[in-house]
Formats: C-alpha cells, sequence, structure tokens
C-alpha cells in the first residue's frame, strides 16, 4: 500500500535510504509505485449494529507470553483527527496483511522522523486519497520504530475481541489487519531494524487475537499488485517461522536475510562460514549462484529447508564458537564483521574488539564469541 502522490511524495522524501535497531515503536514512507497500490484500499462499510461505542477509559490488557513492542500511539505522532468516527467492530481479525510503502529506503532513523512519517501518510491518506484516517492500522520504519495508523487500531488489539476496520486491502478490511514497512523491497529486503519490529508485531497480534501464522500473508495475495515487493514477500514463509518461534516461547528472530545478489561484509563473513564447515566457496561478499549453491548443501546436510538463503535457522547451524587462540575461517568470520584484519588469528586484538561488541550491547564480557556475540555482530550496521 502507499500513501502518497508521487509528486508529494517527493517533496518530502529527498534523502531517505536504510535503517539500524533502535528498540521499541514503528513507522515509515511512500513513492512512484504509490497509485496503483493504494487505489485497492477503500474504505469498507460495517454495519452500525456491529460498530463499538467510543470509548475513552484505560483498557486492560491481558498477560501474554510474548513480549509487548511498545508502539507510538496517534497522540504521540500529533495525529490529526479522523474525518469520521472510526469504526471498531465485536469481531476479532482473522489475518494480517503485510505491506510496503515502496517508498524511499530512509536513512533517517530518528524518532522525530518517524512521527513526521506517520504524519504525512495521514495527511495523504485523507486529503489525497479521501479516506477518513490513516489506511492501515499499523506502520514499521525502516529505523525499528512502532507507531498506530488508523485511530482505535492500538485500543482494539490491547483489548484481543475487537478490530479497528482499516483501509489497506480492497475486500479484507473487515477481516484483516494491515501492517505497512516503509521502504521499496522489490530486489532488497527490509533492514534488520524493520524485519525484528514486524516479527515482535506480528507475535503480539497472532497471540492477542489467535490469529494463526499461515494467516499472515502478503498484499497480492488478495489484490492485484506488486506489494509487498518480490524481496519482502519472499521472506514471508521465513516471517511466518519466526513469528511462531516467538510464540512458542523462543526469542524473536533477529538475524540478518542473506541470499543471491547480495553484496556486502556480513556476506563475506557467511562465506567464511561455510568454508570453515567444509564448503567450497569464494570469499568475495558477493552472494552469487556458487554461495547459493554451497548454502543449499549445507541446509540440506543439516535438515533445513535447502531454499540457498541464509537467515535465522541456518545462521543457527552455521555459527561456531570461537576464543582466543582459535586460528581458522570462522575467526575471519567474526574478524570480517567487527571491520578489523582478517588474519584468521584470535589473538589479544580481536579478544578486545569482541570484549568491546559484547560491552556496547549489554552481553557477558567474556570475550569469546558464542551464538549472542554471532548474532550481535551480524546485526552491526553496514
Amino acid at each position: 500500500m502507499k500513501s502518497m502522490s508521487r509528486r508529494a511524495f517527493g517533496k518530502l522524501a529527498l534523502g531517505l535510504g536504510t535503517s539500524v535497531l533502535i528498540g521499541g515503536v514503528e513507522l515509515r514512507f511512500l513513492p512512484h509505485a504509490l497509485a496503483a497500490d493504494t487505489a485497492i484500499g477503500g474504505e469498507e462499510p460495517v454495519p452500525t449494529d456491529r460498530v463499538v461505542p467510543i470509548d475513552d477509559a484505560p483498557h486492560a490488557v491481558a498477560p501474554t507470553a510474548v513480549n509487548t513492542p511498545a508502539i507510538a500511539g496517534t497522540s504521540a505522532w500529533g495525529a490529526r483527527a479522523a474525518t469520521e468516527p472510526v469504526q471498531v467492530i465485536n469481531s476479532k481479525p482473522t489475518g494480517i496483511v503485510v505491506h510496503n510503502t515502496q517508498s524511499g529506503n530512509s536513512t533517517d532513523y530518528s524518532l522525530g522522523h518517524a512521527y513526521e512519517l506517520a504524519r504525512s501518510i495521514q495527511y495523504s491518506h485523507i486529503y489525497e486519497r479521501g479516506w477518513i484516517d490513516t489506511g492501515q492500522q499499523f506502520t514499521i520504519s525502516r529505523g525499528g520504530y512502532i507507531l498506530e495508523g488508523r485511530h482505535r487500531s492500538l485500543e482494539a488489539l490491547s483489548s484481543g475481541t475487537t478490530h479497528c476496520v482499516g483501509a489497506h486491502t480492497h475486500n479484507y478490511n473487515t477481516t484483516h489487519l494491515g501492517i505497512e514497512c516503509e521502504g521499496s523491497y522489490g530486489s532488497i529486503t527490509p533492514p534488520n531494524a524493520l524485519y525484528n519490529q514486524l516479527v515482535a508485531l506480528c507475535a503480539y497480534m497472532c497471540e492477542k487475537y489467535g490469529i494463526s501464522t499461515s494467516e499472515i500473508k502478503g498484499h497480492r495475495d488478495f489484490n492485484a499488485t506488486d506489494c509487498p515487493g518480490d524481496a519482502l514477500y519472499a521472506m514471508l514463509p521465513q516471517l511466518r517461522r519466526d513469528v511462531q518461534a516467538a510464540l512458542d516461547g523462543g526469542p524473536a528472530q533477529t538475524w540478518p536475510l542473506l541470499r543471491e545478489g547480495d553484496w556486502n561484509r556480513r556476506v563475506t563473513a557467511a562465506e567464511y562460514l561455510l568454508r570453515h564447515r567444509g564448503y567450497s566457496v569464494k570469499v568475495d561478499g558477493l552472494f552469487d549462484a556458487q554461495t547459493t549453491s554451497a548454502t543449499q548443501a549445507f541446509q540440506s546436510a543439516n535438515g533445513l529447508t535447502a531454499d540457498g538463503v541464509i537467515g535465522a535457522a541456518t545462521f543457527t547451524k552455521l555459527i561456531t564458537t570461537v576464543r582466543k587462540g582459535d586460528n581458522n575461517n570462522a575467526v575471519r568470520a567474526i574478524q570480517t564483521l567487527l571491520q578489523i584484519t582478517a588474519d584468521g588469528i584470535f589473538g589479544s586484538g580481536t579478544e578486545a574488539s569482541v570484549k568491546q561488541l559484547q560491552q556496547s550491547k549489554g552481553l557477558t564480557v567474556d570475550g569469546i564469541v558464542g551464538p549472542n556475540t554471532w548474532q550481535a555482530a551480524f546485526n552491526l550496521p553496514l
């Protein structure tokens, strides 16, 4: 789904580009493919006998097994009043629809940017689309902030029994929640900050409403649109697995997702780890056909889905503990992520860099690279 005309958004989105995990709330933006996608998500009339009267009193929240993500409500980001009463119905939503804004991939990760973005989306939806309020219930920014989109969405979600009707997926607004992910994901995947919050928000929604993870889908599954982009759409199976892991009591996965076409130091580190595991692969930072083939072979050998994409499940099998005194390709992998000389020798200098990372991320400062330290290193900004 998109929320602004190309002309209007262009004035706002100059200089936008990438992201980082900041910690507990969310948001997003919008450019060229906007018109086609947004036009499909019109308001859904709801029978008046199912509308819940507005109640400004606090709403009790039942205890949950998953962590409750921090969400900035409409009052926090300075939302305008809806032009008509927002409809909240006495039934639970049965599914979640993932969208992308198809906008510039912002490099402004601040809370202020997130609030400005939320206001711009609402303005566009009301004054350019003619809707009563923001179309989607929630938005996630590339900077890792979650924001309530449409008024009363957070109220309904917190109750776990009612649904705030949005305007994001034609013919499915009375039964599905919409999450907008800031950015364009036709050929690149979302940043880790956004993805981690998407997992957290989906897990919370699924638990509150009893939604099956199989009902987490993309906009294109319902309407004629490219949304949420080829790359993000391809991540939905992994998203469903990560959300299920969170619901089962495990931590939400926070590993990056590496696939063919990526070219960065995370890929270089993954290639070193594949070599450490005995697979023949060129270490050049480019996730090409050879890297895909080696990844598939490793996945098959370890009982994983052999899709050639390195995500949470593959990372947890691929990493290995390294410490001072080791000399191997796994050491080269952590050295690459820490941006120090990748000579494969785990000496005092490498140990010091590892301890510095551990201290900065609130981990046990022991200089040993175990699962949590690997995870933190792979999530370092590029």
